[in-house]
């Protein structure tokens, strides 16, 4: 009789063996509230809080390795197969870019060069990792290191994909050790890419002026056309290919979903791309991702260390866009609304509507939705290409 007790209190002890797993229920119900209650990136967050809350249940039966003639984990299914092989990252991609309109970029091409300013918070959380790696507190080498320098991009997928090469570069050298710091890396990406309406406004306004705030940009005055749209998939995936050839799985499936939408004569295909494919992956990847943080893999100081960079880098993501911008009105032409250069990170579209929401803020007949989302989009493409230049550097230099 007292063993079928034991088991029926298996759940008690596992708590009292773990306690660390019930400060794991709090954070996955802070981002359930923030994406339930804000409606912030609810896409994301209601999947990855309740990933958490799953990897942290008494005994772990979400995640278990199997073996012993039992099954895995459902969730250990889901990361094994998702993204420990990349699928559900460029699944992802292959979503964003059939549903992502990139004629505001190709209209006006300048804007690129904001998606790729901002690619410099991406290298101060590189540089800031390593210094931390100094320390006696954090343990950081050059493969994390590389990981959260791309949370300054805030690209969720590219986060995963770079953060899990870098893993399993680590784990194939005997001599280099790697802390697991995949769900780490996604969850502070996404929670900054849901807290863009928050953490940009103030940087924006401490770096600009009402005057420029209040600048209304030209539209092309003429459209692209049809066949521009449907070779610049094509065209860049070849030459990033050629040469970043770590960057073409992510650029090459984010340009294949461009082209499906583009092409206009696959519709339901560039129907199942955008919504039933992208929600379902959505879904599996939210979970996968929050089922990667047990608490005794997530509770280190690292973890602290690795959200107060990617909040860093994210900030100087922003000002590095907003300061070229600026920059780039110095030189003769049209002028720019500095407040789009804020749009250069990756999170798409949530950036350039804080920049829209900004714009009527101040002057309600100034719309900038569709300049903001040139650098939007090349913040994406600027990011993927920044984790294929470090996949291809880094293993290098370990």
């Amino acid at each position: 009789m007292s063993n079928e007790l034991d088991a029926l209190w298996a759940g008690f002890t596992a708590i009292g063996d773990e306690p660390r797993m019930i400060i794991m229920w709090a954070i996955a119900a802070a981002l359930l509230y923030v994406g339930v209650a804000r409606k912030k990136e609810p896409l994301l967050l209601v999947p990855i809080s309740m990933g958490i809350l799953f990897a942290n249940l008494p005994l772990g039966e979400l995640i278990r390795e199997g073996g012993g003639g039992g099954p895995a984990g459902v969730l250990k299914t889901f990361q094994s197969v998702g993204m420990e092989t990349d699928i559900f990252p460029l699944l992802i991609f292959l979503g964003v870019g059939a549903a992502t309109d990139f004629t505001p970029m190709l209209s006006n091409p300048k804007t690129i060069l904001l998606g790729a300013g901002a690619q410099a918070g991406v290298f101060v959380a590189l540089l800031g990792a390593l210094l931390l790696g100094m320390t006696d507190y954090f343990k950081f080498g050059l493969l994390e290191a590389s990981s959260i320098g791309i949370i300054g991009g805030a690209d969720g997928p590219t986060t995963i994909f770079i953060a899990t090469r870098m893993r399993e570069l680590g784990e194939s050298l005997p001599d280099v050790a790697v802390r697991d710091i995949v769900g780490a890396t996604a969850v502070a990406a996404y929670s900054y890419m849901a807290l863009v309406p928050i953490i940009q406004p103030p940087i924006i306004k401490l770096l600009t002026t009402k005057k420029e705030r209040l600048i209304r940009m030209k539209y092309a005055s003429r459209p692209v056309s049809r066949r521009t749209q449907i070779l610049f998939p094509v065209v860049t995936t070849v030459i990033i290919s050629v040469l970043v050839p770590s960057a073409s799985p992510l650029i090459g499936l984010l340009m294949l979903g461009n082209l499906i939408k583009v092409s206009g004569v696959v519709p339901r295909l560039a129907d199942v791309s955008e919504n039933a494919l992208m929600n379902i992956v959505i879904i599996l990847l939210g979970l996968a991702v929050g089922s990667t943080m047990p608490a005794a893999i997530f509770l280190q100081p690292e973890t602290i260390g690795i959200f107060l960079l990617g909040l860093f880098a994210f900030i100087t993501a922003t000002m590095a866009g907003i300061l070229l911008a600026k920059l780039m009105n110095v030189f003769p032409g049209d002028k720019i609304n500095p407040m789009i250069g804020a749009a250069g990170v990756s999170a798409v579209p949530m950036a350039a509507r804080v920049v829209q929401e900004m714009g009527r803020a101040e002057d309600p007949e100034n719309f900038l939705l569709m300049h903001a989302m040139g650098p939007n989009v090349a913040g994406v493409i600027g990011t993927a290409t920044v984790a294929g230049v470090l996949l291809a550097i880094v293993p290098n230099l370990v």
